[in-house]
């Protein structure tokens, strides 16, 4: 034990958790966040972000399809998405599998963690970068948001932690001009940390959802390196989506041909039902 290197994830106050550098890869700081990727015997490469984990080769495909295969097929027609974070290129890979997804704007705000995400996790990207319906952005999320002309049938708020780039990307006025950016029946959906240990993450951003769509919930998925329980995802709109059906999104995953690990459509539907201390935590 003594003889291994660990990084120490401290994000929550009273609650910290480790890992073993196995190989370090890539350490470096940006104009805006210290990027390290590093080999974990568990968990693949993973990269983080001032020493909090943001995603892993071996556990990121519950978090990115859950944030993508939920609202589209939901949704059931989407034809132009939006996401904002993402620089590592996982939440595209997911949305372009979606061979109806005629055009993606990713919006991302550090050019440096696309590039060495080409170089260092290429296994989480795939290729996406190259797809040609990919409109890379490079700008800040709020600031986009202010200004695009929208239309978007699903936008996706893959942020960071409220802290440091990622705050603005939590309040009520970025909120409010997401929702004027989707076209009717859109949806979005939000990376709104782990309840359990950030309350008031999910309170604040489901009491800015509930003020401005007509269905304002979240829905969870557990992922392993994401400590202290499930995740919760916002999840807002102005239409019928979550009402979908088992049989319908059956039909449309078969449709797409895609195959996941970790979403069906049975877990589609129960990720909608919250446990009782999250529901406590609704405005």
């Amino acid at each position: 034990m003594t003889d291994k290197t660990w990084m120490r994830e401290a994000l929550h106050g009273h609650y910290a958790q480790s890992f073993t550098v196995d190989e370090l890869l890539y350490d470096s700081e940006t104009d805006h966040q210290r990027l390290r990727v590093f080999q974990n015997g568990t968990f693949g490469r993973m990269l983080t972000l001032d020493d909090v984990v943001q995603t892993t080769e071996g556990d990121n495909f519950i978090y990115h399809e859950m944030l993508t295969h939920v609202p589209i097929l939901a949704h059931g027609a989407a034809k132009r998405v939006c996401i904002v974070g993402g620089g590592d290129g996982g939440m595209a890979r997911e949305v372009l599998k979606h061979a109806g997804v005629e055009q993606v704007t990713m919006v991302e705000i550090d050019a440096g963690v696309v590039e060495f995400s080409k170089q260092y996790l290429p296994m989480l990207s795939q290729g996406a970068f190259e797809d040609e319906r990919l409109d890379l952005v490079i700008a800040d999320g709020a600031e986009f948001m202010k200004v695009t002309q929208g239309g978007y049938d699903v936008i996706i708020v893959d942020s960071t932690d409220p802290i440091g780039p990622g705050e603005v990307l939590f309040t009520d006025t970025f909120y409010g001009h997401a929702k004027r950016a989707l076209a009717p029946g859109g949806v979005l959906v939000t990376q709104n940390g782990v309840p359990f240990l950030q309350g008031e993450e999910l309170t604040n951003t489901m009491r800015a959802f509930q003020a401005l769509f007509a269905d304002a919930t979240c829905y969870m998925a557990t992922v392993p390196t994401y400590a202290g329980g499930p995740m919760a995802f916002g999840w807002g709109t102005d239409g019928a989506a979550r009402s979908v059906t088992v049989k319908d999104l059956t039909e449309r995953f078969a449709s797409t041909g895609i195959a996941c690990d970790y979403y069906t459509p049975e877990v589609h539907k129960a990720a909608f039902a919250l446990p009782g201390y999250v529901l406590k935590l609704m405005p």
